[in-house]
């Protein structure tokens, strides 16, 4: 039986920001409860760096993983974003995710300083090690600087609570060979690879364009999954522009110019992010409107 430690579907939200820049957590509970109850998410990562965690307070990220878990996690899980690229404030954030109430915690490797392999596992285990909850390792090192190599990756997965990946590295192969070795739970972290990753034995995505695809993501991966692989890759072939046009610019910035253009959130975002452009927000409305969102 597969294992879901967090179902199919999550979406990476955005946290929405009011007029004087403060976080606006009523509208972070409205959009928790649109991605939940019509995008048909499993779960919701909150405080990735989706959520602009970089720019984010200590104190503001705990707050927002309250709120979303009074709001949506009665329904669905909460996985929160804790990794930095420092272990101990990786830890600190890590305890307070547990006191929120939340049902995961997704780890990115720590960016900048590019650790060795030994020191990447090292770091993943000390935070398995200080929480009683589920970790979802993210690769992605074209952000990151370094990547999780497959060995490390297949080193790390013994830890009994880390249990899946979001992998945004790009590479089917080594994905198929960690999953063969471990049976960790792989999430695409790239919404157009979600097709590809299933089918080398991927359970689902963590993705971006979601905040407007989750419902037909969700259809199209569990088409996939029930055998019509043939359905599958035709929702997946109509939702590609979408998947794609969210990355035209920064992927934050044009989830928050389509969210404002639906009258779902606001456009704003945090230094150094600027708001998208009236040309980038138009040829992204633009997408949406052909693809049906």
């Amino acid at each position: 039986m597969t294992h879901l430690p967090f179902g199919r579907l999550l979406t990476a939200m955005v946290t929405p920001f009011a007029a004087d820049g403060a976080v606006d957590y009523d509208q972070a509970r409205r959009l928790a409860a649109h991605l939940v109850d019509v995008q048909l998410n499993d779960a919701l990562v909150v405080n990735g760096t989706t959520g602009e965690s970089p720019t984010t307070t200590d104190s503001e990220k705990r707050r927002l993983l309250e709120v979303v878990v009074e709001e949506v996690g009665d329904r669905a899980g909460v996985v929160a974003g804790v990794g930095t690229f420092d272990t101990a404030h990786t830890l600190e954030l890590a305890g307070q995710a547990v006191d929120a109430g939340v049902d995961g915690l997704l780890v990115v490797t720590p960016y900048y300083s590019r650790p060795p392999q030994d020191a990447l596992a090292a770091h993943f285990l000390a935070v398995a090690d200080a929480t009683p909850l589920p970790v979802m390792v993210y690769d992605i090192p074209h952000r990151s600087g370094v990547p999780v190599e497959t060995t490390t990756m297949i080193e790390i997965a013994q830890h009994p609570r880390i249990v899946a990946v979001k992998d945004a590295k790009g590479l089917p192969v080594a994905l198929a060979q960690v999953i063969a070795a471990t049976g960790l739970a792989y999430y695409s972290g790239d919404d157009a690879m979600t097709l590809p990753l299933l089918a080398v034995g991927g359970v689902g995505l963590v993705g971006t364009s979601t905040h407007f695809t989750g419902a037909e993501s969700k259809a199209m991966i569990e088409a996939f999954v029930g055998g019509d692989v043939a359905g599958a890759l035709e929702r997946y072939r109509a939702l590609l522009p979408v998947y794609q046009g969210v990355f035209a610019t920064q992927g934050c910035m044009l989830v928050k110019a389509g969210l404002a253009a639906r009258g779902l959130t606001s456009d704003r975002v945090r230094r150094p992010l600027l708001e998208a452009s009236a040309a980038q927000t138009a040829a992204f409305v633009a997408v949406l409107d052909a693809a049906g969102f």
